[in-house]
C-alpha cells in the first residue's frame, strides 16, 4: 500500500525551510496524443513555373523525338537567312546612301566653295587689271568682273541652302555675304577716283585687296576644306566592305550545309530541293554582295584617287595663278608702296616690294600644284593641258622679270605694256595657264562623275534583291524541312 510522502515541517522560528509535499505522479504507459486532422488538397497553395520554363521543358521534350528536331533546325535556318538578308538590305542601303551623297551633294558642294574661292580671287585680279588701264578700264574686263561677283554670290546663296544651320560653314558663308558687298564698294570707290586721277584711287585698291586677301580668301578656303571634310566622311561611309553581312551569310551557307549532310546521312537522300533551293538564293545573295561591293569598292576608290585628288590639286594650283596674277597687278599698282623685310637663316634682313614677293611665292605654288597634277593625270587627254600650263608658266616668269626689271630701271609705261599690252605680255600667259586649268578640272569632273556613278551603279538594286532572296531561301529552307516532317505523319 503507497502512502502518501509527507511535508517536512519544523517548528517555527527554528530557521529550518520548510520542503512542500510533491504532487504523486501517474505511473504506466504514457497516453497517445491524436494526430490534427488532415488538410483538404484543394486548400494547398501549388506554385506554377513560369511560361519560359514551361517552353523550355517543352522545347528540351520535343528535342528528343525526330520531328521535333526537325522543327527547331528549320525554325533556325529559315530566321539564320532572314537576318543574313535584313542585315545585307541595311548595311548595302547606307553604303549606297552615301554614295549617292558623294556623287551628286558632297562633291558637288564641294567643287561649290572651290568655285566660291575662285570667283573671289578672279574678280580681285580682273579689278587690279582694269585698274591698271586707267579711267578707259576696258568692258569686257568690267564685264568680267561683275560676272566673278554675281557667280560668288549666287555660289554663296547655294551653299547658305545646303549648309547645316548654326554649323561652322553656315557661319563661314554669312561672314562672306557680309564681306562681299563692303569689297565691291572699296572697288567702286578705287575706280572712282582712278577716272578722276587722283592717287588715293591706289590706295583703295589696296585696302580693298587687303580686306580680299586677308578676310575674304581664307574664309573661302575655310568652307572649302569643311566641305571636302563632308565629302571626305561620305568616302569613309560608303567605302568600308559589309563585314558582319558576309560573317552571317557565311553562317547560313554553313547551317544549310549542315541540315543537308544531316538529312543525307538519316534518309541517304542526295539532295532536298527546299534545301537547295535557300541555299542557292544565300549563295547568290553572299555573290552579289561580295562582287557588287567589290566592284562598287574599286569605282568610289577611283572616283576619290584619279578625280577627287586631281581636282584639289588643280583647284589649289588655278587658285595660285589668280593669286599670282593679282600680285603681279597690285606691283605696278602699290609702285613700291608696300613692302616686306625677309631674314634669312643667318639672320640677314632683305627687303623686298611686298606684292613682287607675293608673286614669287604664288608661282612656286603653282608650279607645284601643275606636278601634282601632272603625276596624277591618269590619261593623256588629261595630262595634255596640264603640261601645256606648265609650259605658260615658264614663259610667264620670263616675262615677269623683264617687266620688273623694265619697272625698276624707271619706264613704267614699258612694264605695264609688259603686263597688260595686247601681245607679247604676261596677260597672254596668265590666260592661258587659266584656260589650260579649266580644261583639266573639266575633264578631271568627268572622270569623278564616271568612275563615282559606276561605283554606284554596282550597288543598285542590292538591298532590296538580298531581302526578296533571302525571304525565298527562308521559305525554301521551312518547305524542305516540311517535306521531312510530312513522313512522319
Amino acid at each position: 500500500m503507497t502512502h502518501p510522502p509527507k511535508s517536512s515541517t519544523a517548528p517555527p522560528g527554528s530557521g529550518v525551510p520548510t520542503i512542500p509535499s510533491v504532487p504523486p505522479q501517474p505511473t504506466g504507459p504514457s497516453p497517445v496524443v491524436p494526430p490534427p486532422p488532415p488538410v483538404p488538397a484543394a486548400e494547398v497553395p501549388v506554385r506554377r513555373r513560369t511560361a519560359f520554363a514551361e517552353g523550355f521543358d517543352q522545347l528540351r521534350a520535343a528535342a528528343t523525338t525526330e520531328p521535333g528536331r526537325l522543327r527547331i533546325i528549320g525554325a533556325g535556318l529559315a530566321l539564320l537567312v532572314v537576318l543574313f538578308g535584313a542585315v545585307t538590305a541595311w548595311q548595302t542601303n547606307d553604303r549606297a546612301v552615301a554614295a549617292d551623297d558623294v556623287l551628286h551633294k558632297s562633291q558637288p558642294l564641294s567643287s561649290a566653295a572651290a568655285d566660291i574661292y575662285l570667283y573671289l580671287a578672279d574678280a580681285n585680279t580682273t579689278a587690279s587689271s582694269g585698274f591698271l588701264s586707267g579711267g578707259q578700264e576696258s568692258a569686257a574686263s568690267r564685264d568680267r568682273y561683275e560676272r566673278d561677283i554675281n557667280k560668288a554670290a549666287a555660289g554663296l546663296v547655294e551653299a547658305a541652302s545646303n549648309s547645316d544651320p548654326g554649323s561652322p560653314a553656315a557661319k563661314t558663308v554669312a561672314e562672306l555675304n557680309t564681306l562681299l558687298p563692303e569689297y565691291k564698294g572699296l572697288v567702286e570707290q578705287a575706280r572712282v577716283y582712278n577716272r578722276q586721277g587722283f592717287p588715293v584711287g591706289g590706295a583703295y585698291l589696296r585696302y580693298a585687296n587687303e580686306k580680299m586677301q586677308q578676310q575674304m580668301l581664307p574664309k573661302a578656303q575655310n568652307l572649302y576644306t569643311s566641305e571636302n571634310q563632308r565629302l571626305r566622311a561620305d568616302y569613309a561611309d560608303a567605302t568600308p566592305y559589309p563585314w558582319a553581312a558576309i560573317g552571317l551569310g557565311v553562317l547560313a551557307l554553313a547551317g544549310l550545309a549542315l541540315a543537308q549532310h544531316r538529312n543525307y546521312r538519316r534518309t541517304n537522300r542526295v539532295l532536298n530541293h527546299g534545301l537547295v533551293a535557300a541555299t542557292a538564293t544565300a549563295t547568290v545573295v553572299l555573290l552579289w554582295l561580295v562582287v557588287g561591293h567589290s566592284f562598287a569598292r574599286a569605282g568610289l576608290n577611283a572616283s576619290y584617287d584619279h578625280g577627287v585628288r586631281s581636282l584639289n590639286v588643280l583647284h589649289d594650283a588655278r587658285i595660285a595663278s589668280l593669286k599670282a596674277r593679282g600680285n603681279e597687278n597690285l606691283t605696278l599698282v602699290a609702285r613700291g608702296a608696300e613692302t616686306k623685310v625677309v631674314t634669312d637663316a643667318q639672320g640677314k634682313e632683305t627687303t623686298y616690294d611686298a606684292y613682287d614677293y607675293a608673286f614669287d611665292q604664288n608661282i612656286d605654288a603653282l608650279g607645284k600644284g601643275l606636278a601634282a597634277a601632272s603625276m596624277l593625270a591618269d590619261d593623256t587627254v588629261g595630262r595634255k593641258p596640264v603640261t601645256e600650263a606648265e609650259g605658260n608658266m615658264a614663259v610667264w616668269k620670263q616675262r615677269h622679270r623683264t617687266a620688273r626689271d623694265q619697272d625698276n630701271d624707271g619706264n613704267y609705261k614699258a612694264a605695264l605694256d609688259q603686263v597688260i599690252g595686247d601681245k607679247g605680255a604676261t596677260r597672254e600667259c596668265f590666260d592661258s595657264v587659266d584656260h589650260n586649268l579649266d580644261l583639266a578640272l573639266k575633264h578631271e569632273e568627268k572622270e569623278f562623275t564616271r568612275s563615282a556613278g559606276d561605283g554606284l551603279g554596282a550597288m543598285t538594286g542590292l538591298s532590296a534583291g538580298a531581302a526578296v532572296l533571302a525571304v525565298l531561301g527562308a521559305a525554301g529552307a521551312v518547305l524542305g524541312i516540311g517535306r521531312r516532317l510530312s513522313e512522319y505523319r
